[in-house]
């Protein structure tokens, strides 16, 4: 952790938007929603209003658990630090929890994709889409508004770069699937200063393998499939410095990076013994800290998006070893954007899921309690760290579930960001404490 420490500490303090978006919703401009239900003055719940008060946040952490329910949290907490401790991203100083509902017509629960909209956006939307409202239509995100406000811009995952999360914050696309698109639209539009995460194949056409060979032996059907030519060189032409392992990230020193670490995402998510593995290229800790060394350069601040995909993906297996697995690297990852904070005033941290993951529930083990079958079945024991206790973790479901998920919070607006929330509450905030503009 040191080492990552001192990456940032030795550093010295993004294109025009699109003009189609300029027009359409002007900084500090209205949104098709602000007069909808639930529109009220913030008293610690709602939107932001005038009587906001406090220290701008000059540099934003956004993290995201992909998945991360409270129920998640819990077992992180449980086989990782025991009934005792706490985790990195329990300490923060503020709490409350977030409803996660989507505009869909056809189903109840959200996907990742709109999860993430409403979050980078403030615009409730149908799933599947990424950085567009309900009617298709492009809306801006915070980290295009931070960009233009002249702040450095930045995007951090284990998933593709270009998967539903990032996607929402850096593009804006109908369908989630269109990856190559919203690459293109990362280099030629909201260009994020560093980009980190898997997903090559999404950068270079059929044919050109590029740095992560073609059908690997962890996943014979990953390969190359990008659809707007040779992405890699056209960032390379724009400035970008472009690496592939670990080795080539730490010796990199532009102030625009690309690292693109696998093929898709940066570990393989199957069921329990069935080829499931995660070992990242690059641990999420260090692409973060990485990031923070070359964003914390601009003078005036940065938005940067950490997102730990794993804990959703393998909660869809119904693999909790696997779950725990990542949420310690999440946890990880909060920990050095806390002690970032903690030399660098002005830092907003904040800590979320954008839903929940498979119905986990935390039991006592039980031989005659099985409720499951198949990937289904329970998982563990697992050993209650610091006991001689053990628990088991059952699923209901290989999908999203509706709860709301916990987020906690800490700097300059956290405050706001106490008790309940909608998920479109945390854009206006994040928004206010950034820039001091916020809904109409």
């Amino acid at each position: 952790m040191d080492a990552r420490r001192t990456m940032w500490r030795s550093g010295v303090a993004g294109a025009a938007a699109a003009a189609a978006l300029a027009a359409l919703l002007p900084l500090g401009g209205g949104y098709a929603d602000d007069d909808g239900p639930g529109d009220r003055d913030r008293g610690g719940h709602g939107r932001p209003d005038d009587r906001w008060r406090g220290e701008r946040a000059r540099n934003v952490i956004f993290i995201q658990g992909d998945g991360l329910g409270m129920s998640h949290r819990e077992v992180i907490r449980l086989a990782t630090v025991g009934k005792d401790g706490q985790l990195a991203m329990d300490s923060l100083e503020h709490a409350g929890w977030t409803t996660t509902d989507s505009a869909d017509p056809e189903e109840a629960v959200t996907d990742s994709a709109a999860g993430a909209t409403a979050f980078a956006s403030g615009v409730r939307t149908y799933n599947g889409a990424v950085g567009v409202d309900a009617a298709g239509d492009p809306v801006p995100t915070l980290l295009e508004r931070a960009r233009d406000a002249g702040k450095a811009t930045g995007l951090v995952t284990t998933a593709q770069v270009t998967d539903a999360t990032p996607g929402a914050f850096g593009a804006h696309v109908p369908d989630r699937g269109d990856q190559s698109e919203i690459a293109r639209q990362f280099l030629d539009s909201s260009r994020p200063d560093v980009i980190l995460g898997g997903g090559e194949d999404w950068w270079l056409p059929a044919g050109d393998p590029g740095a992560w060979p073609d059908n690997p032996p962890k996943d014979p059907t990953e390969q190359s499939r990008g659809t707007e030519g040779d992405l890699v060189a056209r960032a390379q032409e724009l400035g970008y410095t472009y690496v592939t392992d670990a080795e080539s990230l730490a010796g990199a020193d532009g102030r625009r990076l690309l690292g693109l670490f696998a093929n898709e995402e940066m570990f393989e998510q199957r069921n329990e013994g069935e080829g499931d593995l995660y070992e990242p290229e690059v641990p999420l800790v260090d692409m973060t800290a990485k990031a923070l060394d070359v964003l914390s350069r601009d003078r005036d601040g940065f938005f940067l998006v950490v997102e730990e995909e794993a804990v959703d993906e393998f909660a869809h297996r119904s693999n909790a070893t696997r779950t725990i697995q990542a949420g310690r690297a999440l946890d990880e990852t909060v920990a050095l954007a806390l002690d970032f904070a903690s030399s660098h005033r002005g830092t907003l941290v904040l800590v979320v899921g954008d839903h929940a993951t498979g119905g986990l529930a935390i039991e006592n083990v039980d031989a005659e309690d099985e409720s499951g079958e198949g990937a289904t079945t329970e998982d563990g024991p697992f050993d209650l760290a610091g006991t001689d206790l053990q628990f088991t973790v059952d699923w209901t479901t290989g999908g999203h579930t509706g709860e709301a998920t916990p987020l906690t919070a800490q700097g300059p607006g956290a405050e706001h960001l106490s008790g309940a929330q909608r998920n479109t509450d945390v854009h206006d905030v994040v928004l206010r404490a950034m820039l001091g503009r916020g809904r109409g």
